[in-house]
């Protein structure tokens, strides 16, 4: 995997070239590619983007450990789009890696620039057996 750093800068690179679509059109798509890292990357963009579109308090992906994976946006108790179990999972291990997030349960923050601005998310990481669960959530 790159360095870090740079996958943190690629994300907000893809945030500032994504800002202006439909971020849940954009990420319907992805479950449709190849697990690659800038599927990874362009999915925690838009989800990122989609967040602050909707004013959610959180978005989490879950990791079943039987290969299904759900993004529950809250908001409103509704499901989002899933990535797929591959690009799930490297979601997970990309948003662990970039916040050094490495043991079974942690949080810490992530500021994103956005644009002219930025955002602090909280991040949290919680894996029980073979269920792990990232949640990022916003401010306000």
């Amino acid at each position: 995997m790159k360095d870090k750093e740079s996958l943190h800068k690629k994300t907000q690179e893809l945030i500032d070239c994504f800002a202006t679509t439909d971020p849940l059109k954009e990420m319907s798509e992805l479950g449709k590619r190849e697990d690659d890292e800038e599927a990874v990357l362009k999915w925690l963009a838009l989800a990122t983007l989609h967040g602050i579109n909707m004013n959610a308090k959180k978005i989490s992906i879950l990791n079943s450990g039987d290969g299904d994976i759900k993004v529950i946006a809250e908001y409103k108790d509704s499901e989002m789009p899933s990535p797929g179990p591959d690009i799930g999972q490297r979601i997970i291990d990309v948003i662990r890696g970039i916040t050094y997030l490495e043991k079974d349960k942690g949080s810490t923050h992530l500021a994103l620039g956005i644009r002219e601005g930025s955002i602090d998310l909280k991040v949290k990481a919680e894996k029980n057996n073979d269920e792990e669960k990232v949640t990022l959530k916003f401010p306000g």
